[in-house]
């Protein structure tokens, strides 16, 4: 399988297409006047504390008040201030005196109520976890995440653990270990810091694991001395541009080149890939073509394709897609397929081919929330299994997390895809629905 990543940009947006055999399997539009806030590290203060919600308003800067469940909250904020106290001390010297990290992994809201937790006018360290939606404010966590390239820093959670697309048993079991050794080796306690090791770390070096941990760790040192310094509500770390997410995240092993047309893209990119993935810069090329990048790839076409509500399919039927700010609703129809033998038969196999576009068309326009997918009814059992198994088996190469409901007897399916940054929609604006 040939696999490409295609960057295009623009002075007020830029574009990034994951392409597989030819087809655009994702599509990811940032523009220069609305940067996304996920991942975002704010230094906020608390508003509002809403006990009959177990939920709190929270000041982050924006604009706009966001949101923080019971369940995204420490359950003690006094073991958070040391916490900053030992993340210090990391960017220090990264050689401490067997940091503790005083939260051990348990449910943060078991036997806690919000207001137990959080005060109006608390000052507290929150990260975007969902993008605005609608009149829905930014959604919060507390439990702060670095991602790198190879590596996950959790400073809140003593865990280490493996991705679970590294199925060999003896690289998981290699990587744990050189996770651990280094830690040790710094004198840091396991127990002090949560890693994830990322899928492109399978066949990584212990040298480069441990470089890049320590990026991290003075990464979250340097958050630390910031929140200290001040008392307001203020930005502490701003995530990466699309460009270096794309490279970060989906620069995998499986894909063969990375293709941008600007010259100073260009240049980051081989600044961010030298520092993290040295060997990946033998596969990046400046594209210099007269015709625009996205139209030399046909993938100008793919989005034309996605800007309606309406997608054909290949035997005639078709799939109706609308957002709303409760779901997204998508509608199955035979069209102008009328089959070649009984009718059972002809609304089975446009519903199979239904799934494979719905499949497509989720992962492509990055819709998530609940979705409800109004199937052609079928009259036999058998039939309407065979196509929720299908729609399951099409959605699990989906790095976004799903969860499907069996099929009900009048063809709906209920499920939810996890939304965190923004569907899109009209070709380069963002749906907030």
């Amino acid at each position: 399988m040939s696999s490409e990543l295609i960057i295009n940009s623009r002075s007020y947006e830029t574009r990034v297409a994951l392409v597989e055999n030819g087809i655009v399997v994702e599509l990811h539009i940032e523009r220069d006047s609305g940067r996304e806030l996920m991942g975002n590290i704010y230094r906020g203060r608390v508003v509002r504390v809403l006990p009959g919600m177990q939920a709190a308003f929270v000041d982050i800067s924006i604009g706009r008040t966001a949101f923080l469940y019971v369940s995204d909250v420490y359950r003690d904020f006094s073991d958070f201030e040391q916490m900053m106290l030992n993340a210090g001390d990391v960017h220090e010297t990264l050689n401490t005196d067997k940091l503790e990290n005083p939260h051990k992994k348990q449910s943060s809201h078991n036997g806690f109520q919000i207001e137990d937790l959080l005060h109006e006018g608390q000052s507290i360290m929150v990260q975007v976890s969902k993008e605005p939606l609608g009149n829905k404010g930014a959604r919060l966590t507390s439990h702060v995440s670095l991602p790198g390239r190879h590596l996950v820093l959790m400073p809140t959670v003593n865990h280490i653990g493996v991705s679970r697309k590294i199925e060999d048993r003896e690289a998981r079991e290699r990587l744990k270990s050189a996770i651990k050794e280094i830690m040790l080796g710094r004198d840091i306690n396991p127990g002090s810091f949560g890693f994830i090791v990322r899928t492109v770390a399978e066949n990584t070096s212990k040298e480069k694991l441990e470089a890049e941990m320590d990026f991290l760790l003075k990464l979250w040192g340097n958050i630390g001395e910031k929140m200290d310094k001040g008392h307001h509500p203020d930005l502490l770390y701003k995530d990466l541009t699309i460009t270096l997410r794309a490279v970060r995240d989906l620069f995998t092993r499986e894909v063969d080149r990375l293709i941008v047309d600007s010259d100073k893209e260009y240049e980051k990119i081989m600044a961010f890939i030298e520092t993290f993935a040295p060997r990946l810069k033998y596969s990046v090329e400046l594209y210099e073509g007269a015709v625009p990048i996205f139209d030399a790839f046909g993938i100008e076409i793919e989005i034309s394709r996605a800007l309606g509500t309406k997608i054909w399919l290949k035997s005639g039927g078709y799939i109706v897609i609308e957002l709303t700010e409760a779901l997204t609703s998508i509608d199955v129809n035979t069209g102008s397929y009328v089959g070649k033998r009984n009718l059972e038969e002809t609304i089975l196999k446009t519903n199979l081919e239904a799934v494979k576009e719905i499949a497509y068309q989720l992962r492509f326009r990055n819709i998530g929330g609940l979705i409800v997918i109004d199937f052609i009814d079928m009259e036999k059992l058998s039939n309407r299994e065979r196509v929720s198994m299908a729609l399951k088996e099409a959605l699990s190469k989906d790095k976004a997390k799903t969860n499907i409901l069996p099929m009900s007897d009048l063809g709906l399916i209920e499920m939810t895809r996890k939304r965190t940054r923004c569907t899109w929609k009209k070709g380069a604006t963002f749906a907030f629905l």
